[in-house]
């Protein structure tokens, strides 16, 4: 039988097939709940069970504790209703009016940024485009069936071809089909635009940390170049820091272009944080984790918003640290998680 739901605080309802998890069903009547993975990794789905019982499904257990559970919380990506529902979760209305398409792309040029990172442009079919939010992602549809996810690393505004970083992992499949014999012409198809890791509009005054380690640079890239497009026709003053974590200075693949945008933007700021540095890199800047340079930079976070996309150690590391030690509102930590496993939500 079907189930109600009840979402709150907009009190829009809808309802949930037999089999069907609360945020496929939501997504379906075009409620748009947060989510990333959609597999239990990330926790970007997660949210409150005010009133009803759940069958939790599967789901990684550090995303969701047994605590949490205890205080009514649930993964919607996981969650499927035993009774009619109230839950509590915020919606993202700017992605409802967005279709998700299975499409083909051409694989257009594969440039080798760093020794494990590939930047691959792929052309879309004459006269088509693909509608996304910046800070997106795609689903790569591989011949067995299943998929790799990767975040649109390109603005929607500069779209005639769209760009994805993948990082090659060993033991990764599709990595290593990349750099071993992914070739310019390749078809590939994917399906998109997925994910809620976009950028909020409503508190245009508030400053923002950007926080991304490794390959999680490639959605901030989106956001920050879809903000500095707008710019151009909008008065911004609001304050923008990128930090961006890796391990050698070879890992900043495009580092050149993130203190381009700091010369030519006064309210962007840049600072690339390196944990193992080589003696080659004769590198002066910051060292250690990245997370634990904002908490260094930073006395409070309470008036600030922080979008965080990178491994989920990171992620989980910063948002504890920034909400329990600098005063971070909760609701101002929105994140992407990167996770090189065949479940991950993102490559």
């Amino acid at each position: 039988m079907s189930y109600q739901i009840i979402i709150k605080p907009s009190n829009h309802t809808f309802t949930v097939e037999p089999g069907e998890t609360i945020l496929a069903a939501a997504l379906r009547q075009g409620f748009s709940l947060p989510y990333g993975c959609r597999n239990g990794s990330c926790g970007a789905c997660k949210g409150k069970i005010i009133q009803g019982i759940v069958n939790y499904g599967r789901y990684n257990q550090e995303t969701l504790t047994d605590t949490e559970k205890q205080h009514g919380l649930a993964l919607f990506c996981c969650a499927q209703p035993l009774s009619d529902l109230i839950i509590e979760s915020r919606e993202v209305d700017a992605i409802k009016d967005i279709k998700i398409r299975i499409m083909p792309s051409r694989v257009h040029k594969l440039e080798r940024v760093a020794p494990d990172v590939m930047i691959i442009h792929l052309k879309l079919p004459a006269n088509e485009r693909l509608q996304f939010l910046p800070g997106q992602y795609i689903d790569i549809l591989l011949k067995d069936g299943k998929r790799r996810s990767f975040s649109l690393a390109n603005a929607p505004h500069d779209d005639e071809f769209l760009q994805i970083h993948a990082r090659n992992y060993p033991g990764g499949v599709f990595s290593e089909h990349v750099f071993s014999h992914m070739k310019e012409r390749d078809i590939l198809r994917f399906e998109g635009p997925l994910g809620s890791f976009i950028l909020r509009n409503n508190s245009v005054d508030i400053p923002i940390i950007f926080l991304a380690s490794g390959t999680g640079f490639a959605p901030v890239k989106s956001i920050l170049e879809h903000i500095f497009y707008t710019e151009r026709s909008h008065e911004h003053t609001r304050k923008m820091t990128l930090y961006w974590g890796v391990r050698t200075k070879a890992d900043l693949y495009l580092e050149e272009l993130a203190k381009e945008w700091a010369q030519q933007h006064k309210n962007f700021t840049f600072i690339p944080v390196l944990s193992d540095a080589l003696p080659a890199d004769n590198w002066t800047g910051r060292t250690g984790l990245v997370h634990q340079a904002v908490l260094q930079d930073f006395e409070s976070l309470e008036n600030y918003q922080v979008y965080a996309c990178g491994s989920p150690l990171m992620i989980k590391a910063a948002y504890q640290d920034f909400t329990q030690l600098r005063n971070l509102p909760a609701d101002n930590f929105f994140s992407d998680i990167f996770a090189p496993s065949a479940s991950s939500p993102a490559l």
